[in-house]
């Protein structure tokens, strides 16, 4: 374990000295989250509030506006064939109307739900003057756009995630190229192949067939589709898929004024590298996003313009929190709990656990990203790399590598780049070993 302990020395440095939990937790599930659920289940996950049992971890998705705090409701909306089964909108009640943290996606039975459980307090969707989203995936931003042409309702998006909406705007945007360029560089490209097929892009460089055209939609151009939602009519991908640019870009720091309380926009980049949660630290409320959720581990750096160094910008967002008063957790998925700190302590401990696993696999010789994906186990079942779906097995080589980078961002390993395009890792007191330069295969 001579490699798990010179790497725990490392860690010290990353953490900033936050308190870990003394329990493990394994590998989280969904998508936008690393696979598979947590295994802990814990009585701070319970929402004093709502009546969430540990015997049914779906309850929070019943459909309704469920109050969390006074002038607080929680909204959970429906997500299309998705793990993660809903997503929370809050809908907060302001001086001149509703603030929305987070709006779902741009399907019509989310819409006609939003609308049903807002007019259970009495509102509609005029009554919506803003949405603050927390970042740009689809479950969180699309209906705002949706909602926007209808009534020209105003939304602003942390200032972090205008890279990846420039790029999903502009003409140039295909789905998955910066997840591909990461499984090539990491040796798997078995698995890239088959998803640059799926996604219409090849390895030859093979362009993505253009977005339909209005004229071939089934309904008028701009409406909702139900169900599982097909691409749009439009003239890029970014309006297929149902994005637009936000009215505003947030500032970190930037304080919102409602009149019944003020929110404070905290950058917490990570999952996605504009990522914002909203404090109300006078009614010690965090409006979390998917930055800290209670059952699962969010993914880190999908979507189109990843940072270099995601999961040391997400570590190091989980501890600015951690050093923030502890405030009950309100997640865009699962149950409120009463303690965001223990949370973080977990999730913490999860990726300080992954982080020595990864380690021990390097300590057995060179390797690339996708062998040690390989080497370790997913889910809280210790499944095979190749025993997870297509998108599940893009989400944990990908992020091996994000946990492999910053073992060398820490200096407890070493990379380097071979002649096929192919990075190779091994400890940093190790020699080059070409023990691993082997086909491997799922």
């Amino acid at each position: 374990m001579r490699s798990h302990n010179r790497w725990k020395a490392a860690w010290a440095a990353v953490t900033l000295g936050a308190r870990l939990a003394s329990r493990l937790v394994s590998w989280g599930a969904g998508r936008g989250t690393a696979p598979d659920e947590d295994a802990l289940t814990s009585p701070v996950n319970r929402c004093k509030t709502e009546k969430v049992t540990l015997s049914d971890r779906h309850a929070w998705t019943e459909e309704g506006a469920h109050a969390v705090a006074p002038g607080v409701h929680r909204i959970p909306l429906p997500l299309p064939s998705d793990g993660l089964r809903a997503v929370n909108v809050y809908a907060i009640e302001a001086e001149s109307g509703l603030v929305l943290i987070d709006s779902g996606w741009a399907l019509a039975n989310a819409l006609n739900q939003l609308e049903r459980s807002l007019a259970l307090i009495g509102a509609g969707l005029r009554d919506v003057r803003q949405f603050l989203v927390t970042h740009m995936h689809r479950d969180h931003f699309t209906q705002a756009v949706e909602i926007r042409r209808l009534f020209g309702t105003s939304i602003a998006l942390g200032r972090g995630e205008q890279p990846s909406i420039d790029g999903l705007l502009s003409g140039e945007f295909r789905p998955m190229r910066a997840q591909l360029a990461v499984l090539r560089l990491a040796g798997a490209n078995p698995v890239a192949d088959t998803l640059a097929q799926l996604t219409g892009r090849g390895p030859n460089g093979a362009r993505w067939p253009a977005a339909p055209p209005a004229s071939a939609a089934p309904a008028a151009a701009g409406a909702l589709q139900p169900g599982h939602p097909a691409l749009r009519p439009g003239s890029t991908f970014a309006a297929a898929l149902g994005y637009e640019a936000p009215d505003s870009w947030i500032a970190p720091d930037a304080e919102f004024d409602l009149g019944t309380r003020t929110l404070t926009a905290v950058a917490t980049p990570g999952h996605t590298r504009g990522h914002v949660v909203f404090a109300d630290a006078q009614s010690g409320l965090l409006f979390a996003g998917d930055h800290v959720l209670p059952h699962i581990t969010p993914s880190i750096g999908f979507q189109e313009s990843p940072s270099a160094q995601p999961l040391r910008e997400y570590l190091q967002s989980l501890t600015l929190v951690r050093r923030m008063p502890d405030m009950r957790l309100l997640p865009a998925h699962g149950p409120v709990a009463v303690s965001t700190h223990a949370r973080i302590d977990e999730l913490l401990e999860h990726h300080a656990h992954r982080l020595g696993l990864m380690a021990d696999v390097l300590g057995g010789g060179e390797c690339t990203a996708y062998d040690v994906a390989l080497a370790i186990g997913w889910t809280r079942r210790q499944q095979k790399l190749g025993d997870l779906d297509l998108m599940n097995q893009m989400l944990a080589i990908c992020e091996t590598v994000y946990h492999l980078d910053l073992l060398v961002a820490q200096a407890s390993a070493v990379s380097q780049v071979d002649a096929d395009g192919v990075r190779r890792y091994r400890l940093a007191d190790q020699a080059p070993d070409p023990a691993c330069d082997k086909e491997v295969t799922a």
